[in-house]
């Protein structure tokens, strides 16, 4: 039999070692040379979150980064195929692509971006209430509710340019799931006859049409949501629709679903969306992935500095690094939050 301080010995090594082990397989998808690819997503808070994350990864653990652009569906059926590691902003239950995904195990949902958001179809409030400050009277007090839209005063208040017999809803640009659902929704609200389902081409083009509007003091519907810094800089109004109803969603997140009637988006629910593979191969990714939560302020103010400093989404998350590391400084490791820290100086 061993003695006891021999025995002890062997077990304090083994522990050593094994945590020795356990170090160099955590650290083993980026310490191989393997790149971590995001999703290039297009529209702000999501470009924002994406740079955030690379930057961490890349300076604070030394991976390997990349991104490739492309609209949601196809990012998400990347990710699937593990061509993309990390969707940055995956908006949970709104796209057959992702729904299917997490069924056939191929992908998985990890912490929370941000909480609190919203979404909708708006109208600027200055239709609604007026604004005495800008000589601006109320061309539209009645309007509350979806329901409305469908009286022929208010397609033409928000009259097409191009089709001025119809009013102009302004949706989300072709490939992103909300343009599908919005679609849907004007089927279900019977609106398709009386207003052009208009697709810009880019989010900022679409955040374009509506700036312009609104600087202008011009009637605009428009699909939005937040964080955003759109919604963070102008009043807009909310209109009223059905409740979220779960039957009703699936049929209009289905593109065989009926269209016949419409529902309030559901609650928001926003997570980190990765590849099942990649999720086993780096549980020290995951880990700080499922601690990263930006508040939701923050993303707000990161968008408009975005905006007002005509920064591009790389700008804004230096930005956001530099001032805000006692946020993003909880989701590393004490030494990798140096690293970071010194790559910005």
């Amino acid at each position: 039999m061993l003695n006891n301080n021999l025995k002890y010995a062997l077990l304090a090594s083994a522990i050593i070692l094994g945590g020795s082990a356990f170090s160099a397989n955590a650290a083993s998808y980026c310490a191989d040379g393997k790149t971590v690819t995001f999703a290039g997503i297009d529209w702000e808070s999501g470009a924002l979150i994406t740079e955030v994350m690379k930057t961490i990864l890349a300076k604070g653990y030394d991976c390997k980064v990349d991104s490739i652009p492309g609209n949601s569906v196809t990012l998400e059926q990347a990710t699937a195929n593990n061509d993309v590691q990390i969707f940055a902003e995956e908006w949970i239950g709104r796209s057959d692509i992702w729904n299917n995904a997490v069924a056939a195990g191929q992908v998985a949902s990890v912490g929370k971006p941000f909480v609190g958001a919203s979404e909708g179809w708006f109208v600027p409030e200055y239709l609604v209430k007026g604004d005495a400050e800008k000589g601006i009277e109320a061309r539209a007090p009645d309007l509350k509710s979806v329901s409305q839209l469908s009286d022929p005063k208010f397609a033409e208040l928000f009259k097409d340019p191009e089709e001025p017999s119809k009013g102009r809803f302004l949706n989300c640009p072709s490939g992103w799931t909300c343009e599908g659902v919005n679609t849907a929704k004007l089927e279900a609200y019977k609106l398709t006859d009386s207003y052009v389902n208009f697709r810009p081409g880019t989010g900022t083009a679409l955040d374009a049409a509506i700036s312009s509007a609104y600087l202008q003091g011009e009637p605009a519907l428009f699909y939005y949501w937040s964080p955003t810094a759109v919604m963070g800089k102008f009043k807009l109004i909310k209109l009223e629709e059905p409740a979220y109803d779960e039957a009703c969603w699936k049929e209009l997140t289905s593109a065989t679903g009926k269209r016949e009637g419409g529902c309030a988006f559901p609650a928001v629910d926003v997570a980190y969306g990765v590849n099942s593979t990649f999720a086993k191969e780096a549980p020290e990714i995951i880990e700080i992935l499922e601690k990263a939560t930006f508040p939701l302020e923050d993303v707000n103010a990161s968008l408009a500095y975005m905006v007002d400093q005509k920064a591009d989404a790389g700008a804004a998350a230096q930005e956001f690094l530099k001032t805000r590391g006692d946020v993003w400084g909880a989701w590393v490791s004490a030494e990798a939050k140096a690293k970071i820290e010194a790559s910005l100086q």
